[in-house]
């Protein structure tokens, strides 16, 4: 089917989105580790790395909120597998000279397709987090840079940038 459809999985013969049928497919362990940065003011940043932000522990809710964007993956991508994640890992680094946070997630499962989308999805996820719980001391935050490091598992192997 993917043939006769230039190479496109999401749709059918008839140019229809259509949800990808992987019930042939072979179950094996996946993972995939995607990031992500946010950017903000000295002020929020500052707040932020002393946990003095109104709203509370900024970093600890983003987290939450990462895990759970990933849960609810296929619930805010069409198309996407609805998936039995075992495991959803969310870390976050601070950029003390930049006022930067990276948001990395681990995401992994054994299963018959991968993680990449629930790893962006945690990780868009937390990054949303920040920015809302953040914004009234800094409108302007910048969120960039979401990608894809690394899968595992699957039939096209290994990679990672």
């Amino acid at each position: 089917m993917q043939d006769q459809n230039n190479g496109l999985t999401h749709v059918n013969e008839h140019g229809k989105a259509n949800m990808v049928d992987v019930t042939d497919k072979a179950i094996t362990q996946r993972q995939a580790l995607a990031e992500g940065y946010i950017s903000m003011s000295a002020q929020a940043f500052s707040m932020l790395k002393d946990n003095t932000h109104a709203k509370g522990d900024v970093l600890s809710i983003a987290r939450i909120a990462g895990i759970q964007g990933a849960k609810k993956c296929s619930d805010l991508i069409p198309l996407c597998h609805p998936l039995m994640l075992s495991k959803v890992q969310i870390e976050f680094e601070t950029f003390d000279e930049l006022n930067k946070v990276r948001i990395q997630s681990l995401c992994k499962l054994a299963g018959q397709t991968g993680v990449e989308m629930e790893a962006l999805t945690a990780v868009s996820v937390a990054a949303l987090t920040l920015f809302d719980m953040c914004k009234a001391v800094d409108p302007h935050m910048q969120i960039s840079d979401i990608k894809v490091l690394s899968k595992q598992g699957g039939k096209n192997g290994d990679w990672s940038c």
